[in-house]
């Protein structure tokens, strides 16, 4: 991935990780706007799926990382908004699948169920992987445009 700005975010039961794969982020040189939150102190977590997601409307970013305790509640909240596609993955094949065909611009992880190593491992190859499009395009555009 060319040097683009990576959002992210994260409540306080993803603050841990979140710190984490900030350093890495920034080991590989890409530039980190860090959305929060700042401590473990309990917060909402839609709070801060809501502002990466209005980060990457508002072009700040192009891609996006979410944490949460599961992912689950964090990924639902910011896949609320038609411009993200959010995927909470588990695995480096989940990571890659993402990209690949479902061209995912923001990753969720969940702190208490994947480890450190395989959130920087599916981090990575959510990051270097591209978008096939051909027959997907067709559906991920749909995703963005459904029908009402």
């Amino acid at each position: 991935m060319a040097s683009k700005t990576i959002a992210i975010a994260c409540d306080h039961g993803g603050f841990d990780l979140k710190n984490t794969l900030i350093n890495e982020l920034k080991s590989k040189g890409l530039e980190v706007l860090d959305l929060g939150c700042d401590s473990a102190d309990s917060v909402d977590y839609p709070d801060y799926a809501y502002k990466l997601a209005q980060a990457i409307k508002d072009g700040q970013a192009e891609r996006g990382v979410v944490v949460c305790g599961s992912g689950i509640g964090i990924s639902i909240a910011a896949n609320r908004f038609p411009e993200i596609r959010c995927a909470l993955v588990h695995d480096a094949i989940g990571a890659k699948l993402s990209r690949q065909h479902n061209n995912a611009n923001v990753i969720a992880f969940g702190d208490r169920t994947t480890g450190v190593a395989t959130a920087i491992d599916a981090l990575n190859i959510f990051l270097d992987t591209e978008f096939e499009g051909g027959r997907h395009a067709r559906r991920v555009e749909k995703l963005s445009n459904p029908p009402l």
